[in-house]
């Protein structure tokens, strides 16, 4: 097991005193099988009232109101949390579901819905016949499947960090041949609904505490990754990013069917167009006990 705190600092300048309208934030990490929360807090810089709901995929989302004008807004969110993913995770998939392809229960697919669904246009059916190459046989394994097309990702898309605001489509992926952490878990969970698996992207932090991995800016940093549901396992981490499987380095805060939906920090401003000067993001951790 790994205790560690998190730290994760959004801080926005402006150049005049503004009017903060609700923000939306979604900081808490996620507690899972192989993560126990032990605390968190959120501070504002404005003091703001804060209330606390869950969203319809069980997210914690805390709403910030503010009552006052300030050229500034500091959001600071600290946790600490126990990890114990294995390294070499073993699913225990159940029977029906070991050979690719299977059809869910009639409950599983009707709760899963739109999870099952591709969400961008395949007009030319470009990207489906890009998913069936990973696809030798029927049957086939159903991990070894997923495991293939993760890995397809990163070794046909070259990853490339970006500050920038907004997500690629899978097609706009592929035709550039490079993408972003989020732009790689879209492809994936895209690729895995086109063979009608149940995705969702995850958003959250890598805790890469030696820099070795691929989508890491430092010994810690926001993330993006997705999961896949398998019977008997579950909500199964694919980070295509990585190329890895299973949750080890992984901190899930939110997920949902599209990455526009796991945002960490939404919200709005009263003022001139042009006032806003900077937005700044840090993250870091800290091992207490290995």
């Amino acid at each position: 097991m790994t205790t560690l705190t998190t730290y994760h600092k959004t801080e926005y300048r402006y150049g005049e005193p503004v009017l903060l309208g609700p923000h939306r934030m979604m900081l808490r990490p996620r507690e899972a099988r192989d993560l126990r929360l032990v605390s968190h807090e959120i501070t504002l810089t404005p003091h703001a009232d804060i209330t606390w709901a869950h969203d319809v995929a069980g997210n914690a989302v805390a709403t910030a109101q503010f009552n006052q004008p300030s050229d500034h807004l500091i959001i600071e969110s600290r946790a600490t949390v126990d990890l114990t993913a294995a390294v070499w995770p073993v699913f225990a998939i159940a029977a029906e579901a070991i050979s690719f392809p299977f059809l869910y229960s009639g409950d599983d697919w009707a709760d899963l819905g739109s999870l099952t669904a591709p969400q961008y246009p395949d007009p030319d059916g470009k990207f489906s016949s890009w998913v069936e190459g990973f696809v030798l046989q029927r049957p086939t394994d159903t991990l070894s499947l997923l495991k293939d097309i993760a890995n397809g990702v990163s070794t046909q898309i070259a990853y490339q960090g970006r500050e920038m605001e907004g997500t690629q489509s899978p097609l706009e992926t592929l035709s550039r041949g490079w993408g972003s952490c989020r732009d790689f878990a879209v492809l994936f969970a895209e690729a895995a609904r086109t063979l009608s698996f149940g995705a969702r992207i995850v958003s959250g932090y890598l805790f890469d505490p030696e820099t070795r991995l691929v989508g890491s800016e430092g010994a810690g940093s926001t993330h993006a990754w997705a999961e896949v549901f398998i019977p008997g396992a579950g909500w199964v981490a694919f980070d295509p990013t990585n190329r890895s499987v299973g949750s080890k380095n992984l901190i899930p805060v939110a997920v949902a069917r599209g990455i526009h939906q796991v945002v960490p920090v939404t919200g709005s401003f009263t003022g001139s167009g042009n006032t806003q000067r900077s937005m700044t993001v840090e993250v870091r951790h800290v091992v207490i006990e290995y």
